[in-house]
């Protein structure tokens, strides 16, 4: 109950943005909803004049379609052919008085009267708005839908009935093929109808955006809940319900977190036989924790493959993402950034890091903790917790600093505003490392998976899954299955990994070339990258095939000592063609190869370490090969 609890008092200190309209990253808008409300996208807006007539209506464009209307804890949950109606916006069928009249179709109950008696008790309430009064004076009226047909909003076929679906053959009454049938799923009798109301021909604050209105509704309706209980979340008696929102990822959701009505059939309760024996929660703290769930998915969840991932604090303050590489992080950014020619040590780079992890603890108060939460769905209608942590701000916030200076490599994968590669020193992102380990064109379901799993590595302090660090080593070891620049992410990205769990071993390892270092893997790999510097020397810019150290590097992982002789044998034509210009690598091959120990010098399979060799010692002859470009204004490639 601890999300709930927290869900609750994250909307009880935001309260100043309910109704507030804002955009999200995908221009979507979204709002803070009030209690007893939700959002529908209609179809049709009819305008009202305050004495009760009609005045126009349009189709809406689909893109101005979403509409925050009040609803029941009935209405919120129906489903089929139960009649349920929300308590003002609603479909043609239960708005509509003369909806029979034109060929509409009901299975049971009239819903035009359940919803109009409805209707009827919030407009004579003590709660009531006039705008209320207005839209129910005209509905009682009954001839709702021929006004939307005098208005061409609404067809009717040669038998004045509504047109189920829209035929050709109807080009003869109505011409081209009308709006509505463009935007409503299915017949018209399914559009979706929203309300508002003019005063001497001029349009008021629209009722789906008007706060009294919220309030006018909430009151009223808070007036008829009796039934109370004790709320196992805020351990109150409180009024209870058991029926609990869905639409809680988006408008289309039909996914609860809370459910439980599976009263027939022959499933196992164990010791339960109603819901409320298992839990009870009070209307106020499901419609609040609810909403703010939505509401903070919207403002900053990201969402793969519908699961969803969301880290806030109670008080709404901004957080560092976990799942989001270094060179996203806001703050982060300003120390993510590096010189062509200048590389961080692990150490300098932490240091770095915590001074912009700092920068986000100076923004926080020390009274809200940090929620971290992930959501997802195995069936259309259940959602699931599958991961819920609440930590110290401070203790969070240093497990990030500390993934952030660990599993640290340099990457020069992102594109900046110019679309040019930019170098950076940091993490990667979780997306990026199920890229790294899997493919580029791997299911979004197995990239979701990976992110579940690297979070506690993040949040918790666990190690990297082996499977993941194996997958994305084989996969940085074989360049000739990819395209350059897809291998040249992968290999970044897998040093960064494999630095990281030699970091949990107590080994640490830097991207400036470590010229002491004797390991052998580490040794083979500095060979393998001096020889495809050689090659690609010789080559030119104009090639661009792959060199054969890279061809070779698959079979050169598992057996370097057999391989090794094979590339270096093929390197000998280049040798030949650089001339004196071969001198200074052949030389560092010699250099290199004398550090071996004789027994070290076979066949046994490399380990990552040879990857992080690889890398450094590219790096390493990049940054010589551009140093002596600007000493000597060459231009080329190296």
């Amino acid at each position: 109950m601890s999300w709930l609890l927290n869900l609750y008092e994250t909307y009880n200190a935001n309260t100043g943005y309910v109704g507030e309209i804002a955009k999200n990253a995908y221009d979507r808008e979204y709002t803070l909803l009030p209690i007893s409300h939700t959002t529908q996208n209609a179809h049709i807006e009819v305008n009202i004049t305050e004495d009760g007539n009609f005045h126009s209506a349009d189709v809406i464009d689909k893109e101005d379609a979403s509409t925050l209307i009040p609803c029941t804890d009935e209405s919120a949950s129906r489903a089929g052919s139960k009649v349920a109606p929300y308590p003002l916006h609603d479909k043609l069928s239960y708005v509509a008085g003369d909806f029979v009249a034109y060929g509409g179709k009901i299975k049971q109950e009239e819903p035009f009267q359940k919803y109009i008696s409805k209707l009827k008790n919030w407009a004579e309430s003590p709660y009531s708005h006039k705008k209320v009064k207005s839209i129910y004076n005209y509905l009682r009226k009954k001839h709702f839908i021929k006004d939307l047909v005098a208005h061409k909003v609404l067809y009717l076929n040669e038998d004045s009935k509504l047109i189920e679906k829209w035929d050709k053959k109807y080009e003869s009454l109505h011409g081209g093929k009308p709006q509505i049938f463009s935007v409503v799923n299915g017949g018209q009798e399914s559009a979706f109808i929203r309300f508002n109301v003019y005063s001497s021909d001029k349009l008021l604050e629209k009722v789906w955006k008007d706060k009294e209105m919220f309030q006018s509704f909430i009151n009223y309706y808070n007036g008829s809940l009796h039934k109370s209980d004790l709320c196992f979340v805020t351990g109150k008696v409180m009024p209870s319900t058991d029926r609990h929102a869905n639409k809680i990822r988006h408008a289309a959701d039909k996914a609860k977190l809370i459910s439980a009505n599976d009263s027939s059939g022959f499933t196992f309760r164990g010791r339960f036989q109603k819901g409320e024996d298992v839990a009870a929660i009070s209307y106020d703290v499901s419609q609040k924790a609810h909403n703010a769930l939505k509401w903070l998915i919207n403002r900053q969840g990201k969402m793969v493959d519908q699961r969803v991932f969301l880290v806030w604090a109670n008080d709404g303050t901004e957080l560092a993402e976990p799942t989001a590489g270094t060179v996203d992080l806001r703050l982060l950014k300003k120390v993510a950034m590096v010189d062509e020619k200048k590389s961080y040590t692990s150490q300098v780079f932490a240091k770095e890091v915590a001074k912009a992890i700092d920068g986000y603890k100076n923004d926080l108060t020390t009274e809200s903790d940090v929620n971290i939460l992930i959501l997802d769905s195995a069936t259309t209608g259940r959602l699931a917790v599958l991961y819920y942590r609440n930590m110290n701000k401070k203790l969070y916030l240093d497990r990030l600093a500390n993934w952030h200076a660990t599993c640290v490599w340099q990457h020069c994968y992102r594109k900046d505003e110019d679309k040019k590669n930019i170098l950076f020193h940091g993490a990667p992102s979780t997306k990026d490392i199920a890229f790294a380990a899997y493919g580029s064109k791997v299911n979004e379901k197995v990239v979701k998976g990976l992110m579940e799993r690297i979070l506690p590595c993040i949040v918790d302090g666990r190690k990297i899954p082996r499977d993941i660090v194996t997958s994305a080593f084989y996969r940085a070891s074989n360049p000739v299955s990819m395209e350059p620049w897809e291998w040249e992410k992968t290999f970044s990205i897998t040093c960064a990994l494999i630095n990281k769990t030699l970091n949990e071993k107590g080994e640490r390892y830097n991207v400036p070339l470590d010229k002491e270092n004797t390991d052998r893997d580490y040794l083979f790999g500095r060979l393998l990258a001096i020889a495809d510097v050689l090659e690609r020397r010789a080559l030119g810019k104009e090639t661009t095939r792959a060199t054969n150290a890279i061809r070779y590097m698959n079979s050169f992982s598992k057996h370097p000592q057999r391989t090794w002789k094979t590339i270096q044998d093929s390197l000998q034509p280049y040798q030949a063609r650089l001339g004196t210009s071969a001198i200074d690598l052949t030389k560092l091959i010699d250099e290199v190869a004398s550090k071996f120990k004789l027994e070290d010098f076979n066949n046994r399979p490399l380990s990552g370490k040879y990857l992080l060799g690889l890398y450094s010692q590219r790096n390493d002859l990049y940054q010589k090969k551009g140093t002596n470009k600007e000493s000597s204004n060459e231009k080329g490639d190296i």
